[in-house]
């Protein structure tokens, strides 16, 4: 299944709630929340108050993305704000595997993201322990960026992976993805879709992700 998370990043900020409302009501089915520190991408945006402030206003599912130095040290204040599931990148702790334990331990799906330099057969010993990869299609820490192609070969070896060890496992692109290029994605195995300028900067979120839909049921995995 096909599972589409507009990225707030892409939002304007000074209306944030009806834009979230705009998206869920448009038929989104995660919310991508992107929070950065300026330090392990170049860029800052939001905290845990910003979650728990619209997870009062919202039933999506709160994909909460930390592209963070040293994630353990904010993963409880995600959860208790109401992150559905989390993402830490395997960049940015010494252990990332223990810690997806833990945010799993504590009722929260997990998740692991790795940059465009990173190999995925760093992940396939583990992929029975996380319920979603995400595959960074783009450099992290800024939207509107082009898609680098190359990073669609990893979504393949994982699904391959997940298929061949029987997993059912989630698997997510995030960066430059649109109506144009979503199916390159779902083709390569990719089931779960960030978009942010691509839904938010447009006046007509619903007809871009009916779209977004018809191409990816177009062009599903192929092996």
């Amino acid at each position: 299944m096909i599972y589409i998370s507009p990225s707030i990043l892409a939002a304007d900020f000074s209306k944030l709630g009806e834009e979230v409302a705009r998206v869920e009501n448009a038929g989104a089915d995660y919310l991508h929340i992107d929070i950065m520190d300026g330090a392990f991408v170049p860029n800052i945006s939001f905290g845990p108050c910003v979650v728990q402030a619209i997870r009062r206003q919202s039933r999506l599912l709160f994909d909460v993305h930390l592209m963070i130095n040293d994630p353990q040290r904010y993963v409880d204040e995600f959860i208790l704000a109401g992150a559905d599931m989390i993402t830490i990148h395997y960049e940015s702790c010494e252990d990332p595997f223990a810690l997806a334990r833990y945010i799993r331990e504590h009722d929260v799906r997990a998740s692991i993201a790795i940059k465009p330099a990173t190999s995925a057969e760093v992940l396939l010993p583990h992929l029975d322990e996380l319920d979603m990869v995400l595959v960074m299609t783009v450099e992290p820490g800024f939207g509107g960026q082009a898609m680098i192609p190359e990073t669609l070969d990893k979504v393949r070896t994982l699904r391959r992976e997940a298929i061949a060890c029987g997993l059912r496992l989630n698997i997510e692109v995030d960066g430059g993805v649109n109506e144009e290029t979503i199916w390159r994605c779902t083709a390569a195995g990719a089931n779960v879709i960030v978009a942010g300028s691509a839904i938010f900067k447009g006046s007509r979120p619903r007809a871009v992700m009916q779209k977004m839909r018809a191409e990816a049921a177009a062009h599903t995995f192929m092996g």
